[in-house]
């Protein structure tokens, strides 16, 4: 049964990547909370108070105060509802790991993976896989012997690496491309399956045919770039 708390709001929108690590922890941890969607493009006076210096989402208010970046609310989340279900390692040791590769997926990977997506031409293409299955590779490592980056169970890391969850497969569908296969990549394709269809997990994703309609858009002035460079 979900705890509730009244004082807890999750300000996001339907299809951020980064907002769902919030949404995904608090279904883990059973809080209840009011979730507050925002129009990125008209964003709120209550958005722009709680984040002036970023202006965007997530926000977690918690008894009025807000606390934003999606990987410092997923370690916000965990100090102040620790149990039943930690999500960051007791070792300090093993949580700065965690700490390092969750960077490493925002800093390092994901970009990787988005220049896949938005590359024109077999040379870009080829170049941006190359480096993105170099990335995929590292992370895939972490995982050796475990079913979760966390261990037996979902933990920080799968949290912060669980887009890939959802947008690969959607990004692969709107490009052509396999860039995680079970053959390259067994461990971490696996481990895709486990954490996308996890029963905590599953029905959170965004309807996916509005996903591939947001993301073929996001591409498409790529395309039409690289085809006026053509004509």
């Amino acid at each position: 049964m979900a705890e509730s708390h009244e004082n807890l709001k999750l300000f996001r929108t339907w299809s951020s990547p980064y907002a769902m690590r919030a949404v995904q922890a608090l279904k883990i941890k059973g809080l209840e909370y009011d979730a507050v969607f925002e129009d990125i493009n008209n964003k709120s006076t209550s958005l722009l108070q709680y984040n002036p210096v970023h202006r965007k989402v997530p926000v977690l208010l918690h008894n009025g105060r807000p606390v934003c970046e999606s990987l410092i609310i997923l370690e916000y989340i965990d100090d102040t509802w620790n149990q039943p279900h930690p999500l960051l390692p007791h070792d300090p040791y093993q949580k700065a790991i965690a700490r390092f590769w969750a960077k490493f997926g925002d800093d390092k990977l994901l970009p990787s993976v988005w220049r896949v997506f938005v590359a024109q031409g077999e040379e870009q293409r080829e170049a941006a896989v190359a480096e993105a299955a170099g990335n995929l590779k590292l992370v895939e490592e972490q995982l050796k012997g475990k079913e979760f980056f966390g261990g037996e169970r979902i933990g920080y890391l799968d949290i912060a690496l669980g887009w890939m969850g959802n947008l690969v497969g959607i990004l692969d569908e709107i490009a052509g491309i396999q860039l995680v296969t079970g053959e390259a990549f067994p461990e971490l394709s696996a481990w895709i399956d486990r954490f996308a269809g996890h029963p905590a997990i599953k029905e959170l994703w965004p309807p996916h045919d509005r996903m591939v309609d947001k993301f073929k858009a996001m591409r498409e002035p790529h395309v039409k770039k690289s085809q006026h460079l053509v004509n």
